[in-house]
């Protein structure tokens, strides 16, 4: 009987290896004082500086990218989606006022491509450095026989900190208050399933259409998810924030009620901000209602902030220093209805 090796099954150890070499710079990068470990530990070490914290509390958040994944394959571009596994997790952990801290990413893929999980891996660290925070640690894993070909899935996990009496937890919001929105790059990482169904599935007419500007096309719907990291921090460091909502999955109408006690609604002016063409397309091509769009994507808007309606010129005042652009986006009233659109 011939000897069969761990090659012959499929699995590159030296394309790992290459691999390692190849996103030691990207990783490095990202590391702060507070990492006390290299590449290649069994585990990721860090020590947070607890200065100024009474009773500091570890908040963690941990997503993927979904199907936009299928996207980065048929354009082969990886860098972005590396973008927005950073933002898919920093993000919502953004929600309860903590200050980023770590991340950690889980590559695992049909067939190990050492350039490809370089560019990955990249874009990973670019969006750690927008997050603020130091990848420490990860893993890739080749896995021929569960994923086919060059298919690939990616999972991050973050965590932050804050001080107990500082969670955002939406628990005094109330009737008086107002939101402000703060806009999406695009369609950020949701609803690409149904984004995929439209624009390459169900009409061949369509997807020609749409693929006589390719690069175009690559450019609206691999757009990175925004890291509001930077612009959340300054808010939160200057006013009461009383609720956040990240814009994901489910659009406004499962994320923002995840934010709001009970008999309380959101009243969105919807006229205060211009949809981007990405969703009126959408919703043009898919025959969609309002009501589906709001149910599956942010429609522009990526994170959504209440407060106190006597802080919104020190918010205003924030946002123009840093150039960043908001929309008013409704008043907090009494309602069984938690959003009114």
């Amino acid at each position: 009987m011939s000897k069969v090796t761990y090659k012959d099954s499929g699995v590159n150890i030296e394309e790992g290896y290459e691999a390692v070499k190849k996103i030691n710079s990207h990783v490095k990068r990202t590391h702060n004082e507070g990492v006390l470990n290299g590449i290649g530990n069994f585990s990721g070490m860090f020590m947070p500086n607890l200065r100024g914290y009474k009773n500091p509390v570890l908040v963690s958040g941990t997503d993927g990218v979904g199907t936009k994944l299928k996207l980065a394959n048929y354009f082969q571009k990886h860098d972005e989606i590396g973008k927005d596994l950073v933002a898919m997790c920093v993000n919502d952990i953004l929600c309860q006022g903590a200050s980023p801290m770590f991340f950690l990413d889980y590559i695992a893929t049909g067939k190990l491509d050492s350039d490809r999980i370089e560019e990955i891996v990249r874009g990973i660290s670019d969006g750690c450095i927008l997050g603020k925070m130091a990848l420490i640690g990860g893993e890739t894993a080749e896995m021929p026989g569960m994923y086919g070909g060059d298919d690939y899935d990616l999972a991050g996990f973050a965590v932050g900190i804050v001080d107990r009496d500082k969670i955002i937890t939406g628990q005094d919001i109330s009737e008086g208050d107002i939101a402000i929105g703060l806009k999406s790059s695009g369609i950020h990482s949701n609803g690409y399933s149904l984004v995929r169904k439209i624009f390459f599935e169900d009409d061949k007419d369509l997807k020609d259409k749409f693929m006589k500007d390719k690069e175009y096309l690559k450019g609206i719907l691999l757009e990175p998810t925004r890291i509001y990291a930077d612009i959340v921090g300054k808010i939160i460091s200057k006013i009461e924030v009383k609720g956040m909502a990240h814009i994901t999955g489910g659009g406004f109408y499962e994320n923002i009620p995840r934010m709001l006690p009970e008999g309380i609604g959101l009243k969105v002016f919807r006229e205060s901000w211009d949809i981007p063409e990405v969703f009126e397309i959408i919703k043009r091509e898919g025959n969609l209602e309002d009501k589906d769009m709001f149910s599956t994507f942010n429609m522009g808007i990526g994170m959504v902030m209440v407060i106190k309606k006597e802080n919104l010129d020190t918010v205003k005042d924030i946002l123009k220093e840093n150039g960043e652009d908001f929309v008013l986006l409704g008043d907090v009233i009494k309602s069984e209805e938690a959003v009114v659109l």
